[in-house]
């Protein structure tokens, strides 16, 4: 399996190569040169298998000879042992043809978990073998960091530096990043929004001599393993809904568009997935888009689901590259006048294309409490805010016919002040987690400055020199 970027200009990468470098040279991001396939009978095979040995399946052909079989088996068995639900991604029916897909029961409650406890152990691994060093640098909405530090603590040959939004978190989220203690872990707090950051992690990737000096790594959902650590959650609960033989739908709440791109590869895989709903805050880019191809950016509003605050969804570029039939040089043009204007001219035969498969939907605050409160009380189930907006989509826009699976994404106590504005009262952290709010915090204040960002970053790599 060989990996092209959507812009063309850098060079192919095998998947151990695409895991250490996360961004292309070209800016662009790593995609397959073609998309392995399962047969109707090969799928069947993976029903009912325990989740870590049917996602070492579903991933092996992304690997493909970068790390044998058994290998990838026992890491996605370690990766997984700690999870807090035996079914790992539980399927919870909450009405007819209305399911959640719990993904929140990983280390730090939220999704990110799927992805980024596998890819500690791939990392380990890869650089084991290599003997090499890396330093990753990611952004964070909110659950992407407190996932890739949980993953990355203490792991051999690898630092890790995030950089997060001040006061634009829930405490728990930010605690979950800041109260972790191991020396190859640094935090940094960035006067801006998401976009800032994740715009300051761009620059420090284009900083060719930089990126080259530091050895950057990263865990963001532009790191292909992201991706693919993602895809078989999608395929097991279609699994369990009926699939090979039964098409199913799939809802997700998303900003920077990798969770429900997860699914779509799915999709490409042999996963009869008929349609794909794309769930907004009032941040609303992809809404805006699907609805009337208007890819622009607009101020990043604070919401109570602020991992959905997000003004530019990344791991769209993936999937214009193919919509535009692989078109490397069309998919640069349009992401550099994109960065220039604020505007992405999505040619109209593409966006027609993928209206054809996605459909958008947005959801205030208010409405997003409304929601929880609904899904309380109709259901006892309680849900967290981005899985109230999923929730709300899908009872709007659901196929006639088709069962729906709602991406929940987070621990509904990871947001306990929006959780009591809806019904009243503050959700327990797991036992785990029960002492949080008295662990202490560190992390390092920083303003939207790149020369500031690369300074702390290069300090805190050479803190330990004589």
């Amino acid at each position: 399996m060989k990996y092209v970027s959507t812009r063309g200009q850098a060079p192919e990468l095998d998947f151990s190569g695409v895991l250490l470098a996360g961004l292309a040279e070209d800016g662009g991001l790593y995609m397959p040169k073609s998309w392995p396939r399962f047969s109707k009978a090969e799928l069947r095979a993976l029903a009912g298998l325990p989740y870590p040995e049917l996602a070492a399946k579903v991933i092996a052909p992304f690997v493909d000879d970068c790390i044998p079989f058994q290998d990838l088996q026992a890491m996605c068995r370690r990766a997984y042992a700690g999870f807090g639900h035996a079914a790992t991604v539980p399927l919870v029916q909450l009405a007819p043809g209305l399911f959640a897909l719990e993904l929140f029961h990983g280390p730090t409650l939220a999704f990110k978990d799927l992805a980024l406890q596998l890819a500690g152990h791939l990392f380990e691994y890869v650089l084991e073998k290599s003997g090499e060093m890396v330093r990753i640098v990611g952004a964070t909405s909110g659950d992407t960091g407190s996932a890739a530090i949980e993953a990355m603590a203490g792991r051999k040959n690898i630092e890790i530096t995030i950089l997060h939004p001040e006061g634009r978190t829930s405490e728990v989220q930010r605690r979950q990043m800041t109260t972790v203690t191991a020396n190859n872990v640094l935090n940094i707090a960035v006067k801006g929004n998401f976009d800032d950051c994740q715009d300051l992690v761009k620059a420090m990737f284009g900083d060719a001599p930089f990126r080259k000096e530091m050895g950057l790594s990263a865990v963001n959902s532009i790191n292909w393993a992201r991706i693919a650590g993602q895809i078989p959650y999608y395929v097991a609960s279609a699994l369990a809904l009926g699939a090979p033989d039964r098409d199913v739908a799939v809802c997700v709440p998303t900003g920077n568009f990798g969770n429900v791109l997860a699914a779509w590869v799915a999709k490409q895989m042999g996963v009869p997935i008929g349609r794909f709903i794309v769930a907004s805050n009032r941040n609303d880019i992809l809404t805006r888009f699907l609805n009337a191809n208007d890819m622009s950016i607009h101020a990043v509003e604070e919401s109570f689901s602020p991992s959905m605050d997000i003004g530019v969804s990344s791991n769209f570029e993936r999937l214009l590259y193919a919509f535009v039939g692989s078109d490397a040089a069309l998919t640069a043009n349009i992401m550099a006048d994109f960065r220039v204007s604020g505007k992405m001219a999505v040619p109209e035969p593409a966006w027609q294309a993928v209206r054809r498969e996605f459909t958008g939907f947005t959801l205030d605050d208010p409405g997003t409490l409304a929601e929880i409160a609904r899904t309380y009380r109709d259901c006892g189930y309680l849900a967290d805010p981005h899985t109230a907006v999923g929730l709300a989509a899908a009872r709007e826009c659901a196929p006639v016919g088709l069962q729906v699976i709602v991406a929940a994404t987070a621990h509904p106590a990871k947001f306990p002040d929006a959780i009591e504005k809806a019904v009243g009262f503050r959700p327990a952290l797991p036992p785990r987690l029960a002492d949080l709010y008295e662990r202490q915090e560190v992390f390092t204040r920083a303003p939207n400055d790149l020369a500031h960002i690369e300074g702390l970053v290069r300090a805190f790599a050479h803190r330990n020199d004589a």
